[in-house]
């Protein structure tokens, strides 16, 4: 009787419906001198979960561990925030040249040029205008 619940309880436990109550049965069961022949192969399964169970793990260890995880992560928060200063602030400060100049006719004829090139491109921008509005003119005519 006691072999059929042990299998029937088994047969739960790997569809994953069984309790706690139940599972620490099974331990009981297989951690047991007599065990059934046929279900010897079982027998490891649970003698690892309280082989495991009886494992201390020293927090010791943990605590340390998670210390100097915290000084290692503040030493990359300074580092990060100290390229990212030197980066943003102290190269900012070199860039000064903002194409400015200091003799007035080099400054005209550097206007000049840059005003032609922008009329040049704003004349090829009209052109395509004009093509518009030919087509708008003749679909007013087509359709009026």
């Amino acid at each position: 009787m006691e072999l059929d619940k042990i299998e029937i309880l088994l047969e739960n436990y790997f569809r994953g419906d069984t309790s706690v109550a139940e599972e620490i049965e099974l331990k009981n069961y297989f951690s047991s001198l007599n065990v059934a022949q046929h279900l010897e192969q079982y027998k490891p399964i649970f003698g690892y979960f309280s082989l495991t169970k009886e494992q201390k793990i020293p927090l010791k260890s943990i605590k340390q561990n998670r210390m100097w995880l915290s000084i290692a992560a503040s030493i990359v928060v300074l580092l990060g925030i100290t390229t990212f200063t030197y980066v943003n602030y102290f190269n900012a400060s070199q860039d000064q040249n903002l194409g400015t100049y200091h003799n007035p006719e080099i400054a005209f004829r550097e206007t000049q040029r840059a005003l032609s090139m922008l009329s040049s491109q704003v004349n090829v921008g009209i052109g395509s205008v004009q093509y518009i509005q030919e087509y708008n003119n003749s679909k007013n005519l087509i359709f009026k």
